[in-house]
């Protein structure tokens, strides 16, 4: 029995992460009805998009999976519009490329919207998969709770790999933003007085550290000026009073420059 979801998955320079991906697409224990592949114009001399059209063929009269090639990079939150505003099914659910799901993800995930029509959005915990990572049992009564707007204004409660979403929702990914473009859509859900709540359970994989050693300080503050951006967005667009957003984007940077000496720190402490 397939769930009726649509798998939406950016891919940039990915031939060597995408099957994984895939596969724990495939694999669960309700498939969603379709997969739709967004190649966004990656610059590594066609492997991306020979992996996908690999496994479109490959799954062929098993999966309906289709790929839809850009004609110029755009960004993960404009490929992703792509893909959901050509979806076909009643939810939505993201997974990026080089990150993976638990088998029950969308079985209990959409069961649980299911039973919860007035809810827009939900998402649940993720882990970092090192090696010595031990995973969670996976219970059949899930716990949830609302996520309100302030304590998405403290921090980002929906990795973008853990979402799932009702198609019909009118708002989508602001196409020009690169950075922190997932914060400013799930915010403007949430303060725009649709109903969001995390699912307390860990249903979804990344398997890297969130900054790399390389450009580790331009990363670190690309990142902080994309939530500085989508903090300043929500505040011209009357979502939240003047001083509530002064203090999430002083907080933010708080948080910034405390999360810039832990992982300086860290890597010094790896040498």
């Amino acid at each position: 029995m397939r769930a009726p979801v649509s798998v939406v998955i950016p891919c940039y320079r990915c031939s060597d992460t995408i099957e994984r991906a895939v596969a724990s697409v495939i694999h669960q224990t309700r498939p969603p009805n379709e997969i739709i592949l967004v190649e966004d114009c990656s610059n590594d001399g066609g492997m991306t998009l020979a992996a996908l059209h690999r496994l479109e063929q490959s799954h062929r009269g098993h999966i309906y999976i289709r790929v839809i090639q850009l004609n110029e990079n755009v960004g993960p939150g404009c490929a992703r519009n792509e893909g959901w505003n050509l979806a076909q099914e009643t939810y939505i659910s993201f997974l990026d490329a080089d990150d993976s799901w638990h088998e029950r993800k969308l079985e209990l995930q959409h069961q649980w919207m299911d039973a919860h029509p007035e809810v827009m959005m939900t998402g649940h915990k993720s882990l970092l998969l090192l090696p010595d990572a031990m995973l969670d049992e996976v219970s059949m009564q899930l716990k949830a709770q609302q996520v309100h707007g302030r304590a998405m204004l403290i921090s980002n409660r929906f990795p973008t790999r853990t979402v799932m979403l009702r198609r019909k929702l009118p708002c989508r990914f602001d196409p020009k933003k690169r950075h922190a473009e997932d914060y400013l859509l799930w915010l403007q859900i949430v303060l725009g007085g649709w109903q969001a709540w995390f699912i307390d359970a860990t249903l979804a994989y990344s398997y890297k550290e969130d900054f790399g050693k390389a450009g580790l300080s331009k990363h670190l503050w690309q990142m902080e000026r994309g939530v500085q951006d989508t903090l300043h967005r929500i505040g011209s667009e009357k979502l939240i009073s003047r001083a509530a957003c002064l203090f999430a984007m002083l907080f933010s940077i708080l948080k910034f420059i405390r999360r810039l000496v832990w992982v300086h720190a860290y890597y010094r402490w790896k040498k």
